[in-house]
């Protein structure tokens, strides 16, 4: 028999802010629907994280690979989304040399080079402070973003500089399916411009600006290899969602961009001299944790061209 209760022993309303991180379970699908988990053959291989993630054991980036051994790493990536290379001695030219097994590598006019044009450096320091601790996708202001990047740092601070990654597929399952509905077929706008804006001089946007005019990219993109819905939205680059009001467009992109900060979805890198990381930048996003001034931290990036996003 149920039981009226008085008026002063009722519950207030549960109110949340709309668009929030709520607790509560989460589905953590590391493979893609109809894959099965399958041991590595030519290397060790150490999960650092759930869904994302490892670090690889017994690869000498300085040596080519062999077709076997770039076939069953490019798996790993695809199955993990970022590598760890740790105790490798190598050059920007076995860097670029590695990088290049998955493609042409691609400028970037807004970094400034290192050895060659096909590798950005950072160099940052006390006088010269990181601007990348935002969560972001690499160069989604092209046509055709970049496949994925290879960094090495060059000089690792004594303590902090981290690097973190967020899976974006995860990202996307852990969605409500009022919000998957809304977004699916939806497009938004990418520009250089804010991503650059605060930290370069105005003479280099604007020599560049009729180059780099703004592209519109699928909200959700499927992953070219593994099928994978991801978010493809990020706060460097995204501007706004074409056709809908600016108010209702910035309110869906908040709601959007928090979701690469849940902690179920990341892992996080701390750098040693000789590391290397390797991401899929179709499937991730990554954020330089900016906490080791006045230390210095010197990387060198490559980047592999990728294709349009659909």
């Amino acid at each position: 028999m149920s039981v009226e209760l008085p008026d002063r022993v009722r519950l207030r309303p549960a109110i949340v802010p709309d668009g929030g991180i709520l607790e509560g379970p989460r589905l953590l699908r590391r493979l893609p629907e109809g894959v099965e988990e399958r041991p590595y053959e030519l290397f060790a291989l150490r999960p650092l994280g759930r869904l994302i993630g490892a670090e690889i054991g017994g690869v000498d980036l300085t040596r080519p690979l062999t077709p076997a051994l770039h076939a069953e790493l490019n798996r790993a990536l695809l199955e993990w989304k970022v590598l760890f290379f740790r105790d490798q001695d190598i050059t920007s030219a076995h860097q670029r040399a590695f990088a290049a097994n998955w493609g042409e590598l691609e400028t970037n006019p807004f970094i400034p080079k290192g050895e060659t044009e096909d590798t950005t450096r950072f160099t940052r320091s006390a006088s010269m402070p990181a601007f990348e601790n935002i969560w972001h996708v690499d160069v989604t202001f092209r046509p055709e973003p970049a496949l994925g990047s290879v960094l090495r740092l060059i000089e690792v601070p004594p303590v902090g500089g981290d690097t973190m990654w967020a899976d974006m597929a995860a990202a996307y399952d852990n969605l409500p399916e009022d919000v998957r509905e809304r977004i699916d077929g939806l497009t938004a706008v990418h520009d250089f411009i804010p991503g650059f804006d605060r930290f370069s001089e105005p003479e280099l946007l604007l020599r560049h600006q009729d180059a780099f005019p703004p592209v519109e990219h699928p909200v959700v993109r499927t992953h070219p290899e593994t099928g994978r819905r991801t978010l493809f939205v990020n706060q460097a680059f995204t501007t706004h969602i074409v056709g809908m009001d600016r108010d209702e467009s910035d309110r869906l992109l908040r709601y959007l961009f928090s979701r690469a900060h849940i902690p179920e979805f990341q892992v996080r890198f701390r750098w040693r001299p000789g590391s290397v990381a390797f991401w899929d930048n179709r499937a991730t996003q990554h954020y330089a944790v900016n906490d080791y001034h006045p230390h210095a931290r010197v990387a060198e990036r490559v980047a592999i061209v990728g294709d349009r996003p659909f």
